[in-house]
């Protein structure tokens, strides 16, 4: 049993009427009703307020304008440094590659070397033979 609750059983709250949005409706928050208790100790408004004034979209401060400003420079500096990492990266993976087929080019180049130095020397082993027979 509370100590300070009523004992009536809680009553389930009101359910507000749906609203259509058209074009000519307004956005307002719409709350449910309450009840006596809370109504007139606590100030609701269901209107809401439009912001105006000197952060609006069409203030014409000159601070604002500047910051403004230098954050669209900040944007593009931003993209043109992605665009410019983008490159480079492209630019070292190509150069990779190309060491890579140098390297094979190279491993290829002395495979084959070594196949035509066992080939001469065989050669000079046959030419050194020649003319000893008698």
């Amino acid at each position: 049993m509370p100590l300070f609750g009523s004992k009536r059983s809680p009553s389930p709250p009101p359910v507000a009427p749906a609203r259509k949005n058209t074009l000519f409706s307004r956005h307002r928050s719409v709350s449910p009703v309450r009840d006596r208790r809370h109504s007139s100790s606590t100030h609701h408004t269901t209107s809401t307020s439009r912001t105006s004034g000197m952060f609006s979209r069409s203030s014409n401060d000159p601070s604002i304008s500047a910051a403004t400003h230098s954050l669209r420079q900040a944007e593009a500096a931003e993209r043109d440094a992605d665009r410019a990492l983008f490159v480079a990266k492209n630019a070292v993976r190509e150069a990779r590659e190309h060491v890579h087929r140098l390297e094979r080019e190279a491993a290829e180049e002395a495979r084959l070397a070594k196949i035509k130095q066992s080939e001469a020397k065989a050669l000079g082993k046959k030419g050194r033979a020649l003319g000893r027979k008698f």
